[in-house]
């Protein structure tokens, strides 16, 4: 892999939108990339991601900033339609949610939700769409119990302490955030970070859609 260091130091400042590009570049690699290597390609995602970051100074334009093993990701859940299957506002919530594990390959994810729609809950639909797309089955933990968001906060604030972790970034739709943080917070949960469908650039987001 080529040390990007090196090539902003001999471009000119109008290379700064190469970040841009390269996030492009990096999150179709991973839509791409067959599920058998996908930690494989994670790994060397969050090695571009920081190399990019260390040349710049600036997060990487279109990802949201890498996070490591003692963050946890926490993606909340959304109702299910009665059969069982994912409305799009959990889809769209996922795929943001990948994108924060592409770029923080050693944070663990927790899905949590409840209310279960023909013997799926949330959590459960949620790990299965987390692992077709190419996330370790190791990486995801699954929070099944929680009917709403302050049961969200709490459950994934104990969750996080049997796994160790002292942070979260919360995933979940922007019209939901600001009482998503409000909850975890008060369940003495510290969040370093918060990313939503809508804060993603269309390119990003579409890179990560569903797979055939």
């Amino acid at each position: 892999m080529p040390d990007i260091r090196t090539c902003f130091c001999h471009k000119s400042v109008r290379l700064l939108a190469a970040p841009a590009i390269a996030a492009a570049a990096m999150v179709t690699t991973w839509a791409a990339a067959p599920t058998a290597g996908a930690d494989v390609v994670s790994d060397a995602i969050g090695s571009v991601v920081h190399q990019v970051e260390a040349a710049t100074g600036a997060a990487l334009a279109g990802l949201p900033a890498p996070h490591g093993p003692d963050t946890a990701i926490v993606v909340l859940g959304y109702g299910l339609l009665p059969d069982g299957d994912m409305r799009p506002e959990l889809v769209e919530r996922l795929q943001a949610g990948l994108v924060q594990a592409v770029v923080s390959p050693s944070s663990p994810i927790i899905v949590t939700g409840g209310n279960p729609r023909n013997g799926t809950t949330e959590a459960e639909a949620m790990a299965r769409w987390l692992t077709d797309h190419g996330v370790a089955p190791e990486r995801i933990h699954i929070e099944p119990r929680a009917a709403n968001t302050i049961e969200n906060a709490a459950n994934s604030e104990a969750l996080m302490k049997s796994l160790g972790s002292r942070d979260a970034v919360v995933v979940t739709s922007a019209d939901h955030m600001p009482r998503a943080v409000a909850d975890f917070v008060d369940a003495g949960v510290p969040v370093v970070g918060t990313v939503s469908p809508q804060s993603l650039p269309p390119i990003v987001m579409q890179s990560f859609g569903p797979r055939d």
